[in-house]
């Protein structure tokens, strides 16, 4: 009996792993790409919306990504039913590493910046980028995600991938700038 005792501070003094999951209502991705291959360039804007994902008690943290989360599908009028299957399947998931006790260490509206490094799990590909953001407490429960310094994605690594190219063809691009802006706003929420 004295042992289970002894037990009970050491278990209150453990640490608690925070569950911390995107909050896919107020996460996404903004692109703006810029098309050269008109008689001027113009400026579209594309978004990933609804982001899902979660950090594990070991620190890794998975994105998947799906079409269906993109604006693409509704930039077109008639789809076969084939492709509505595809838009809910996982293309891509985004893994990295974020130690879960950096954010439950955070008080409300301190912020720090972590360089993730992401890596790109999917067939046949296998790429790295690292990543500067900003996670910010904004409540017991809360932390914002941002980019900690502009983003952008290079437009001719874009376009030399062929799905990219592909899709970016499908949607009327042949030629894009070289710079494509990348905005970052996301919640990870502590369920």
């Amino acid at each position: 009996m004295k042992a289970l005792f002894a037990v009970i501070p050491l278990l209150l003094t453990l640490p608690v792993q925070a569950d911390w999951q995107l909050d896919p209502g107020q996460s996404r991705v903004q692109a703006t790409i810029t098309q050269l291959d008109g008689a001027s360039p113009q400026t579209h804007h594309h978004e990933v919306r609804d982001l899902q994902g979660d950090i594990s008690p070991d620190g890794t943290l998975r994105l998947p990504l799906k079409l269906s989360q993109t604006d693409l599908l509704s930039r077109f009028s008639d789809l076969p039913p084939w492709a509505g299957l595809l838009a809910n399947t996982t293309l891509v998931t985004l893994t990295a590493q974020m130690p879960p006790e950096r954010l439950d260490a955070l008080d409300i509206g301190e912020s720090l910046v972590e360089t993730l490094t992401f890596r790109v799990q999917a067939d046949a590909v296998n790429q790295q980028e690292a990543v500067p953001l900003r996670f910010t407490r904004e409540g017991v429960n809360q932390v914002r995600v941002t980019h900690a310094e502009p983003l952008a994605m290079d437009g001719k690594a874009l376009m030399a991938n062929s799905t990219v190219r592909t899709v970016l063809s499908m949607l009327g691009y042949q030629q894009i700038d070289e710079h494509v802006p990348v905005t970052l706003n996301a919640l990870l929420i502590n369920r």
